[in-house]
């Protein structure tokens, strides 16, 4: 509704994580760099946190944008499965295909078709998101899946990303085993005030705002009060705050 109003391609505060409009904070920037450190070291486990909102899908996507060439991403975003619904997951967004129910048979196919990758040229990484809910025999099946190797490299490597929780669940002892095999950990925090205006007018330039200052100083002193630099909520204030003030007939947000 107020698009055109205020002069925007498109709306600047989705909720959706749009790589296009990802903003590089410094803890973004440093997790960005973390991920793909752990691809090119070729890690076997990588664990990303951070709580609700704060950009994780978003670095994700990001991250997989910048992967080389040679890399073939696999993506899990609804990681509520047993274990055979694991690998028939991972093995359709692989492309492999296999009609089996057995754990066993959807292994060896897996198992197989990696090997052929490494053969090509070619690395695999599975990367799942809201990792928190994962049961703990799936985390163990997917320690099992990290098993896999030639005598000199990984067949996969693997990033779980969720909320702080997937940190507590992998201080559990039934689960040491695949917590020692964490190469590289990162939390990403809030943004800081000067972060956010700074994201939120980066937002704005995106869309094709030719006018940054739409939100005044108050303004953006309150949203930031309000979102605690959480870039979630910074979207669903802001979005409401254009919408207000285009109700009002007014081109500035006090």
């Amino acid at each position: 509704m107020y698009r055109n109003f205020f002069n925007l391609e498109e709306k600047p505060f989705n909720l959706t994580p749009d790589p296009k409009y990802i903003f590089l904070s410094a803890t973004h920037t440093e997790a960005l760099a973390q991920l793909l450190y752990a691809a090119q070291d070729g890690v076997g486990f990588t664990v990303l946190t951070g709580e609700i909102g704060t950009g994780k899908t978003t670095i994700l996507r990001a991250f997989m944008e910048e992967l080389p060439d040679d890399y073939i991403p696999a993506f899990i975003f609804n990681p509520n499965m047993d274990e055979v619904e694991l690998y028939k997951t991972l093995n359709r967004e692989l492309g492999i295909r296999s009609r089996s129910s057995s754990k066993k048979k959807l292994q060896d196919d897996l198992n197989l078709y990696l090997l052929d990758q490494i053969k090509n040229g070619k690395r695999v990484m599975l990367i799942i998101d809201e990792a928190q809910n994962l049961s703990q025999p799936v985390l163990e099946q997917i320690r099992l899946i990290s098993n896999l190797e030639t005598d000199t490299r990984k067949l996969i490597q693997i990033v779980l990303a969720g909320q702080p929780e997937l940190g507590h669940l992998l201080e559990n002892d039934t689960l040491r085993q695949l917590r020692q095999r964490v190469s590289v950990r990162f939390h990403l925090r809030p943004m800081s005030y000067l972060e956010t205006t700074a994201y939120i007018r980066h937002r704005l330039m995106v869309s094709g705002c030719a006018r940054l200052s739409i939100f005044g100083r108050s303004a953006l002193k309150r949203i930031y009060g309000y979102s605690k630099g959480t870039p979630r909520l910074i979207n669903v204030v802001c979005d409401r705050s254009l919408l207000a003030a285009y109700t009002m007939n007014t081109e500035k947000v006090t």
